[in-house]
């Protein structure tokens, strides 16, 4: 796994995990690396500070803006709770429900559900918005 810092043209910086930077690469040709905040699609890696390695093996990272990550998984908790209780849940109808929204075919309402990898990409290509509900780490304990 490989972490980046990326900021969007409109000037969001935030973190990024990838399996590796060829991930990275791939991804963001597909145009599917999207900021985090506004969901633009033109993002660059931030200059980053390497981890340094001290002689009793800790690391320490030489930048001092990292959030807190009890806090970070806090905000992304209430977030996704918030969407699961006021979305209607589509399973894998997702991109089916999602085109229906867009096109004005059904009533626009919020909506999540599974997506492959192929109709996440033929969403985007539709210019359809969406955004991926955060995995939390205790959901797979």
């Amino acid at each position: 796994m490989i972490q980046y810092s990326l900021h969007c043209s409109k000037g969001h910086r935030y973190d990024a995990w990838f399996k590796n930077a060829a991930a990275f690469d791939e991804q963001q040709a597909r145009g599917i690396v999207t900021c985090a905040v506004c969901g633009d699609a033109a993002i660059e890696k931030a200059p980053m500070a390497p981890a340094v390695a001290r002689t009793d093996h800790d690391r320490v990272a030489l930048s001092s803006t990292q959030p807190d990550a009890a806090q970070l998984r806090a905000l992304l908790r209430a977030y996704r709770q918030k969407v699961v209780s006021e979305a209607d849940y589509v399973g894998d109808r997702f991109a089916e429900e999602a085109r229906k929204i867009h096109f004005e075919e059904v009533e626009a309402r919020g909506i999540y559900g599974e997506a492959t990898r192929d109709d996440v990409v033929a969403l985007l290509d539709e210019g359809i918005d969406f955004m991926p509900l955060p995995d939390l780490p205790e959901e797979h304990n």
